[in-house]
Order: structure tokens, then sequence, then C-alpha cells
């Protein structure tokens, strides 16, 4: 009997550790790869002639224009604000200004 209420315990402990390994290496990743930038940016600065003026920051490209939500994603949203309307985290004013703007482009 013991061992049956471990169970989930174990597997618990074996998903949060496994999570924080993966978390930790990304951003070891990120780290590393953000002090090479830097590095690559110093050696830049360091061969440029005298004369050249700084380049300017490359630009981020703008986000893509998001799609428009299908008619079942439209609907999965309803049924969820729905839900939450009903277990009282949403007021009915917040429910009705969701329910307009998922309706208006129907």
């Amino acid at each position: 009997m013991p061992l049956v209420r471990r169970r989930p315990l174990m597997r618990a402990a074996m998903v949060g550790g496994a999570g924080y390994a993966v978390g930790k290496s990304r951003a070891n990743a990120a780290q590393h790869e953000q002090m090479q930038d830097q590095a690559i940016a110093q050696s830049q600065q360091a061969y440029a002639p005298p004369a050249a003026a700084p380049a300017p920051p490359p630009q981020a490209a703008a986000p893509p224009p998001a799609a428009a939500p299908s008619e079942a994603d439209r609907i999965d949203a309803l049924t969820k604000a729905k839900a939450l309307l009903d277990s009282g985290v949403l007021t009915q004013e917040q429910f009705d200004s969701e329910r307009r703007r998922l309706t208006e482009g129907m």
C-alpha cells in the first residue's frame, strides 16, 4: 500500500527534475550565445578601419500579422470564456466584450 502513494510523488519529482534540467540547459545555451555575440562584436570593432562610421544596429523584423482565427478557434475561445464566466473568474461585462471581439469578424 505505501508504494502506491509514492509513485505519483516519484513521477512528479522526475518530471520536475527533467524540466529543471532542460530549462537550465537552455539558459546556459542562451548565455553562451550572448557571450559569443559580444566577442564577435568586439573583434569586429578592433579590425574596423578608423575612418569608418559605426554601422547602425540591425532593425528587428516586424512580427508577421496574426492570422484570423478560424471558426473552430472562435468557438473554442467562446466556450472557454463562458466557462470562466460560470466559474466567476470573468464578470458579465468582460464576457460581453470578449464575445463581441470574437464575433466581429464572423
